[in-house]
């Protein structure tokens, strides 16, 4: 398969790691999806987003001289009649996890479940005071 950029191709997901997704294109050829391209929204985990082993559409950002492909996620949400359904894919992943989540740790009411929740839920309300107490210069308010 011949790799250009600005093509849509599908591969696998095959390390993910805190700054993106390695993605194996097949034929040796593996690239990166960086953490802001995964998702049209902010990205605090890729697990949240995307899963190891998972088939995902990505397009061709740029091929590096030493072999380097930046690839995207978000911009083939925007391509045409995909659009809606990969949005919705994207969006449901996490409900996903949560579910599996459930069925794993022994039912909704589990010990390791109550945690995972109020972990995701301190983080979430977490992130919101510390935008919300920031000037527009990036530093603190008095």
């Amino acid at each position: 398969m011949q790799l250009e950029v600005g093509k849509t191709v599908e591969g696998k997901i095959e390390k993910i790691t805190k700054f993106g997704a390695f993605v194996d294109l097949g034929e040796n050829k593996v690239g990166l999806v960086h953490i802001s391209e995964v998702a049209p929204t902010f990205v605090r985990e890729i697990e949240d987003y995307v899963q190891k082993g998972q088939t995902v559409k990505v397009k061709i950002l740029n091929l590096s001289e030493n072999g380097k492909i930046g690839l995207s996620i978000k911009q083939t949400l925007n391509d045409g009649q995909e659009h809606g359904q990969n949005r919705n894919k994207i969006r449901k992943i996490r409900k996903v996890n949560d579910n599996n989540l459930k069925a794993a740790s022994g039912g909704k009411n589990s010990f390791e479940c109550l945690m995972s929740k109020f972990k995701i839920d301190s983080d979430e309300t977490q992130n919101l005071l510390n935008k919300r107490d920031l000037g527009r210069n990036g530093r603190p308010r008095r």
